[in-house]
């Protein structure tokens, strides 16, 4: 069978069990259909941050306000077994960690493809073989020192599996169209086909289905685009209408502004949104990085989700879903627990508590947190607003009433940039991307939860802080040079071993973070230079 999508990188235990002709058979089919408009999208992309590079501000599209007016229509709503979301376990989809979330209690596993994933081939393979035993019940692992790990709760998760975002590629499949054009096919469409195509019958037979998150999208043409993609999918393997849902992770500012449009678009298959909180602050820092020091935030632990800008979205966010019967899910907060400090360990479960009592206030449906021993914690904090109820999506927040001017309230954030803020900024982003070039993509840095998301945070605000002579408290000007210095200090500073990736991570963070032009992703680049495996060239004859 010809299928177009040839695999250029190498082969590995148990691959072929997913890269079936039959399987790359229907990537290519995706790729046919909707490659086209996936450059077209980004093509928007490109020209949305030239205007608001050049002044233009975010609002609410007046061509789509007859959507927004309409109060009578609603999204399918959860399907089954996401009826009740009250805490949500987020992780790589490595067997480990895997094995570990579906044994946490949790309601729904992200199966996360993304952002706390390093798309390493074998991390990208690999997670797609976790996800087809899990499915099947079958999942175990046996670590390098003999420890086996097997999934043992009677009642595991729900899984709804993040791909990656539609401006990523997967440079180890290589697309050909039928005009004989080749190139790298899209990480987004790799993702989802092969997790749908070998799983889709197996998750609707065993009583839930297939389940996603979608991650970075910038607009209601953005979600038209994947509601193409299911309609199309569920077709073509002969599942009823509807049987995809999704939750849209609002966490791009664009698409603070277009809610009700994404749910509009997504309607037959939507379940709900999340606040995607870390990638909403970087949002905000690359859209406006450029617009002086009117938009400049202070030191990334001053950025709560109590500032003012940060509570009109996330207001703004359950009423649109209740209103439209979607679910709202919560954020991520970042603090994790420490086995070996009982004092870190008792602050974490306390600003975690806060931090869930404030949501489940708010009216959000479910949360989530990224390590298991939060579960109970932020369980406690919804079971108290919640009681038996599998969801408040009765409660319609007709009080909110949210501007343009409360969402693009930058200056509300208050607080100031300290020495030590930007140290910390510099330190997180190496050693996160040292680790992400290492294949791990979700890493434990100073008692908090580091993943893509909170790295380009840090490192967007050292390029913003830099383009703008931002003056910290102490008064020191920020500088490539003071930059410089201190990226010297954390790098003598680590320790070093075999294999360790510290001189490339900061070769990495100083062209993200010092260089004139601002890249749009730290990892589009970073992929491309240090992840992307060289092509397997069959023998001649």
């Amino acid at each position: 069978m010809t299928t177009r999508i040839d695999i250029t990188g190498p082969r590995g235990d148990r691959y072929d069990e997913i890269l079936t002709d039959a399987a790359l058979g229907f990537v290519a089919e995706l790729h046919d259909r909707f490659s086209g408009q996936r450059h077209t999208r980004l093509a928007d992309r490109m020209q949305r941050r030239y205007d608001f590079g050049n002044g233009r501000d975010f609002t609410f599209l007046p061509e789509t306000a007859a959507i927004r007016d309409d109060t009578t229509w609603r999204v399918a709503g959860a399907g089954p077994g996401l009826d009740d979301r009250r805490v949500e376990i987020t992780g790589p989809t490595d067997r480990k960690m895997a094995v570990n979330a579906l044994n946490s209690g949790a309601n729904v596993w992200l199966a996360d493809q993304e952002d706390a994933t390093s798309p390493t081939w074998a991390n990208v393979v690999g997670g797609q073989l976790t996800l087809f035993d899990a499915v099947r019940g079958d999942l175990e692992f046996t670590s390098d020192t003999g420890r086996h790990y097997a999934v043992t709760a009677e009642q595991t998760p729900t899984i709804v599996m993040r791909p990656r975002g539609w401006h990523l590629v997967e440079k180890h499949l290589r697309y050909t169209d039928r005009a004989g054009t080749a190139m790298a096919a899209s990480a987004s469409l790799v993702d989802f086909g092969l997790y749908f195509f070998h799983n889709a019958h197996a998750l609707v037979e065993g009583g839930r289905g297939p389940y996603f998150y979608l991650p970075k999208l910038e607009g209601h043409l953005e979600a038209r685009l994947w509601n193409d993609v299911f309609a199309f999918a569920e077709q073509r393997l002969g599942l009823e209408p509807g049987t995809i849902r999704a939750t849209v992770l609002i966490e791009t500012i664009p698409a603070a502004f277009e809610m009700d449009e994404i749910l509009w678009e997504l309607r037959d298959h939507c379940a709900g949104l999340n606040a995607g909180r870390w990638d909403y602050i970087f949002s905000i820092i690359k859209n406006y990085r450029g617009r002086g020091r009117f938009y400049v935030l202070p030191d990334r632990a001053s950025i709560t989700m109590t500032v003012p800008f940060m509570r009109a979205y996330t207001e703004l966010l359950v009423a649109t879903c209740h209103k439209r019967g979607a679910h709202a899910i919560g954020g991520m907060s970042a603090f994790i627990p420490n086995r070996q400090d009982p004092a870190v360990t008792e602050r974490a479960l306390e600003k975690v508590s806060a931090d869930k009592r404030r949501e489940a206030g708010d009216g959000f449906d479910g949360t989530w947190v990224a390590h298991p021993g939060l579960i109970a914690t932020a369980r406690a904090e919804f079971d108290a607003v919640l009681g038996d109820r599998p969801n408040q999506l009765d409660r319609l927040r007709d009080d909110v009433h949210v501007t343009a001017a409360q969402l693009l309230d930058i200056r509300s954030a208050g607080g100031v940039v300290t020495d030590a803020g930007v140290r910390d900024n510099v330190s997180i982003a190496v050693r996160y991307i040292d680790s992400w070039l290492r294949g791990v993509g979700a890493a434990a840095i100073d008692d908090l939860m580091e993943d893509a998301a909170t790295a380009e945070i840090s490192r967007s605000q050292i390029w913003q802080w830099i383009h703008t002579d931002t003056v910290t408290a102490e008064g020191t000007t920020i500088t490539r040079q003071f930059v410089e210095g201190l990226l010297a200090e954390v790098v003598g500073g680590l320790p070093r071993g075999a294999g360790d990736r510290v001189d490339d991570a900061a070769e990495v963070f100083r062209e993200v973070a010092l260089h004139e032009e601002f890249p749009t992703f730290l990892t589009v680049g970073a992929y491309a230079r240090y992840l992307v495996e060289q092509p397997v060239v069959a023998p001649a004859g």
